[in-house]
């Protein structure tokens, strides 16, 4: 089987592409079949992914952040290929629900010689996540921030500081319909997230107990609250304790759509586009996911995972 490592040179501050000479001495090491592609424009990764998949079954690995990830899944879904995760990017938060823990040192050949086995993914709209998608306040942030980030002089970590604000002052809440399975849940919403994956946004915990192959999304229901109180949430939410906090509801279901009285921003595996509604499809065990072999007793072997 070949593996094609599809790396995206602008996530992580340049660092996917100082990982390429590691992942040629490692793939030599194994004895693989490999290819290596740097992507050179925004989608690229999903035309690389797409065209190595029609070439026949392949493991594809995403070098670079949760961008990235979601570029390559978007290309190879479906295809039969096995999707593989080098993280190097901001966020790197899919990982932590394949591994359990930050990402260690020896991501790369643990990866190399892991195993596959069968996890869920979605469509959000028109495209595929596999992570987590959210409508309302940190979706919103998100967009600030982004616009922030474009003005001269100003980090990445104060166009975050100021699209917080930004958005407590101009509006934090959205009235919004939840519609899940039979249910529907309707009122100003702070936030809404949906996903197969715990983490996103940088380590925010905000699916504590999402399973990514039970055939289920996970969602979290946030009612509006006063502009003061979002700041004393955030922490737990970040955390993963906010199940027991007033107006949080952690809820389970194969159906999901949301609506909204006017387009608003949508946050999609870190891709913000802005959409009125968006509805969901789970596909239960779809996707061939590699999770890492970290065994000390393999470590040494130099075989390719095939």
């Amino acid at each position: 089987m070949k593996h094609v490592f599809i790396v995206n040179p602008a996530a992580g501050k340049g660092r996917p592409l100082k990982l390429v000479p590691l992942i040629r001495s490692h793939c030599n090491e194994h004895q693989c079949e490999y290819d290596i592609v740097v992507t050179e424009y925004p989608g690229h990764a999903t035309e690389i992914a797409a065209a190595k998949s029609a070439s026949g079954k392949c493991r594809i690995y995403s070098v670079g952040g949760d961008g990235t990830l979601n570029e390559v899944l978007n290309g190879m879904a479906g295809t039969g290929s096995s999707l593989a995760v080098i993280p190097s990017g901001s966020g790197n938060d899919f990982i932590r629900s394949i591994v359990g823990r930050d990402v260690p040192d020896d991501i790369i050949p643990a990866t190399i010689r892991g195993t596959e086995r069968l996890i869920d993914y979605a469509r959000v709209n028109d495209k595929y996540f596999i992570n987590i998608a959210s409508v309302g306040f940190d979706a919103k942030v998100a967009y600030q921030t982004n616009h922030f980030k474009k003005l001269p002089l100003i980090s990445g970590t104060v166009a975050y500081i100021l699209g917080i604000l930004n958005t407590i002052l101009i509006s934090s809440s959205e009235y919004m319909e939840l519609k899940l399975d039979d249910r529907v849940i309707s009122g100003e919403t702070l936030l809404i997230a949906v996903g197969i994956g715990k983490y996103y946004g940088g380590g925010i915990n905000a699916l504590p107990d999402a399973v990514i192959d039970d055939g289920l999304f996970d969602v979290c229901y946030v009612e509006a609250v006063p502009k003061l109180k979002i700041l004393r949430l955030f922490p737990q939410y970040i955390k993963g304790l906010h199940a027991s906090i007033e107006g949080v509801h952690l809820l389970r279901g194969r159906k999901v759509e949301i609506t909204a009285k006017k387009p608003i921003p949508l946050n999609r595996d870190g891709e913000i586009i802005l959409a009125e509604k968006a509805v969901f499809e789970i596909f239960p065990e779809g996707l061939p996911i590699v999770v890492p072999n970290f065994d000390q007793t393999t470590s040494s072997k130099r075989y390719c995972a095939v």
